[in-house]
């Protein structure tokens, strides 16, 4: 069986905040086509920043990439506006469930639809196929959005996405803040969209369990390196993840790259 050729690699990159402040150190990663992967890590890992690198979203915080190479398609895609990826195929989901709260789900949900060219007739078949996935969108279309539950506003925030009709969605903690019966809800629609419509998903994520469930790879992420990779299966049965990212074994180590078992892949300086 053939692996099929990535809709994104990540090709050894740095990204320097602030001119100063040193965040990721040399990060590569694939996703294939039609792929769910994963980018797992405690906070303040580097797993946003890596997003935002792709979406190129990082000026906004005055960051910045300083080294390697982003494509996209096989396009390189370092120097595109938000706006322009967007048209593209590519997306990102924020983390943090931003929907706009003085709106209402259904008018949150157009505003997905705002770089698209194909007419009205297109949209609101969109707009219906966001509704049978989440079909508790469909019954608060006329709440303001400010004032549904996180688990719909979370909602929202992927309908939104799929509004534009992308071919990727860069999807940043989506299990932040919710109750995991929310959690297993999204994470199935996830999985759906990606069946029914070959959507790519990269996510990054910090509960490992339900990540390496649904995604087919993954990238362990620690101080900006990606200290372990590997297949789904392989991650959920290597007993140094399971140590310190699945809640197994009691050892004192406070750091995976602790594990002097583990020889590490330097890629960042290949």
């Amino acid at each position: 069986m053939t692996t099929p050729a990535p809709i994104l690699s990540v090709n050894n990159v740095e990204v320097i905040y602030d001119h100063v402040i040193l965040v990721l150190k040399g990060v590569s990663l694939t996703v294939p086509t039609g792929g769910i992967v994963a980018i797992l890590g405690a906070n303040g890992a580097g797993k946003s920043t890596t997003l935002k690198s792709i979406s190129n979203l990082l000026k906004t915080e005055r960051g910045e990439v300083t080294k390697g190479s982003i494509e996209f398609k096989g396009e390189r895609i370092d120097t595109l506006t938000p706006s322009d990826l967007v048209k593209r195929g590519c997306i990102q989901v924020m983390e943090g469930r931003h929907c706009f709260g003085h709106l209402t789900i259904e008018e949150n949900l157009l505003t997905g639809a705002f770089t698209r060219r194909d007419g009205s007739a297109a949209i609101n078949a969109d707009l219906d196929r966001v509704y049978t996935y989440f079909p508790r969108l469909k019954e608060r279309r006329t709440s303001l959005a400010g004032y549904t539950s996180g688990g719909e506003q979370q909602m929202c925030a992927i309908g939104r996405a799929l509004m534009s009709r992308p071919s990727m969605i860069l999807l940043d903690e989506p299990s932040m803040g919710l109750a995991p019966q929310i959690v297993a809800q999204i994470f199935e629609i996830v999985n759906e969209i990606n069946q029914k419509d070959g959507v790519s998903f990269l996510l990054a994520e910090q509960n490992t369990n339900v990540a390496l469930k649904y995604a087919t790879y993954g990238y362990i992420l620690e101080t900006g390196r990606i200290v372990m990779d590997g297949t789904a299966q392989a991650l959920r049965e290597n007993e140094d993840v399971k140590e310190f990212y699945l809640g197994a074994g009691g050892g004192e180590r406070t750091s995976f790259r602790d594990v002097k078992s583990y020889k590490r892949r330097k890629r960042w300086l290949a």
